[in-house]
């Protein structure tokens, strides 16, 4: 495996990976030869690249990751492609549905297989719901509903590059944690959106800006100089969903709700119970009913459905996290890839590939469409 790109997700695909114990990370490519270098010395990854185009070149490496900003999605993801070599890509997929669609053309035209990281995938209770929605156990599903929440661009001093439309596209909440619950409600239920209606704004319309660099999740520091910019993206979106069927739905996604931290949330209702789950409680499934006592499910594999069981690795009470879910999605992407398979063959579950990822950035393409019709319900073209 090699990897562009070591901000702050990048590490997180390298621990992931060496998680697995039958991967070599071998290389890491970023802005400079200096950049690379000291990033892949304190990440202790023998080779180093300047750039992403001398890092594709060599032959050792079968896989690569794209771990860099939103803008550089697309060019990147479309060389590694071009040199038939593996791509497992951060999310979003691309700046927008367009170059989405495109990428996946590519990938399935080459041959190669193509992931993008949809972590919330590898959740043990997440398979478990998947697992009990699809075999009826909560009856036929008629709402889906939750939210993704969080609290890190609540001041005006909060600064991030993902707040700027060259950088993270035209979305900013909805694409960047959006696209995560889009994914995800869809992977669980097995139904597509099909139509939206957005109400997007911006709660915070200016903000202090650090002149000299771009961070990605942090204020400017109190020694360095900024200016005020006007912010042309939303921190809060509201949508309207509908899902294959009629099944109605609602979802809000925002980055200025105080004391939410990573707070994603999806609920799905059926005719005979209900499913939550909960990102900060993850170790817990919620499963609601009418004439009996709600109950909530532990994670503990001696209770999980044996076809998902294997998504937890410890005895029920060890809680397991963030990071293991995200080892299971890249154990089920390379566990695919030594079996020898094919990228035509069945995958595993946590497996999202670049049709996914182009899912998701089409839903937000047609989120921002209605919205800017002044709301009014839009069919999303996949």
């Amino acid at each position: 495996m090699g990897i562009v790109g070591a901000g702050f997700i990048g590490p997180h695909h390298i621990d992931a990976v060496r998680r697995l114990g039958f991967v070599d990370v071998v290389a890491l490519a970023d802005r400079n030869e200096a950049s690379a270098r000291d990033k892949a010395a304190a990440l202790h990854i023998p080779k180093s690249y300047g750039s992403y185009e001398a890092m594709l070149a060599d032959p050792a490496i079968q896989v690569v990751h794209n771990a860099t900003p939103n803008f550089l999605h697309y060019q990147i993801n479309a060389a590694i492609i071009a040199k038939g070599k593996h791509v497992v890509s951060d999310k979003p997929l691309a700046l927008n549905g367009d170059q989405a669609r495109q990428l996946r053309d590519q990938a399935v035209k080459a041959g190669v297989f193509h992931a993008v990281t949809f972590g919330y995938r590898g959740n043990p209770l997440v398979q478990q719901a998947r697992q009990a929605i699809a075999s009826g156990r909560i009856g036929r599903p008629h709402f889906v509903h939750g939210h993704y929440l969080q609290d890190w661009l609540l001041k005006d001093t909060d600064y991030s590059w993902r707040l700027e439309v060259d950088k993270g596209g035209e979305a900013s909440a909805l694409g960047d944690i959006g696209s995560h619950w889009f994914d995800l409600v869809q992977h669980v239920t097995g139904m597509r959106i099909r139509h939206v209606l957005g109400d997007l704004t911006t709660v915070i319309p200016k903000r202090e800006r650090p002149k000299a660099r771009r961070l990605a999740f942090a204020a400017a520091s109190a020694d360095e100089d900024v200016e005020v910019v006007d912010i042309k993206v939303e921190d809060l979106a509201s949508v309207l969903l509908r899902f294959d069927g009629g099944v109605r739905g609602v979802f809000t996604a925002g980055q200025v709700c105080a004391g939410h931290k990573n707070d994603l949330v999806f609920e799905v209702c059926g005719s005979t119970a209900s499913l939550k789950w909960r990102q900060e409680q993850q170790n817990e499934l919620w499963i609601g009913h009418r004439d009996t006592a709600n109950e909530v499910m532990p994670k503990d594999p001696g209770l999980m459905d044996a076809d998902v069981r294997g998504y937890a690795h410890l005895p029920g009470g060890h809680q397991e996290a963030w990071a293991d879910a995200f080892s299971n999605v890249m154990r089920d992407i390379y566990g695919t890839i030594a079996a020898g398979k094919k990228p035509t063959d069945p995958l595993p579950p946590a497996f999202a590939t670049f049709e996914d990822g182009f899912r998701a950035n089409a839903l937000v393409d047609a989120i921002l469409k209605s919205s800017r019709a002044g709301g009014v319900w839009t069919e999303v073209t996949y």
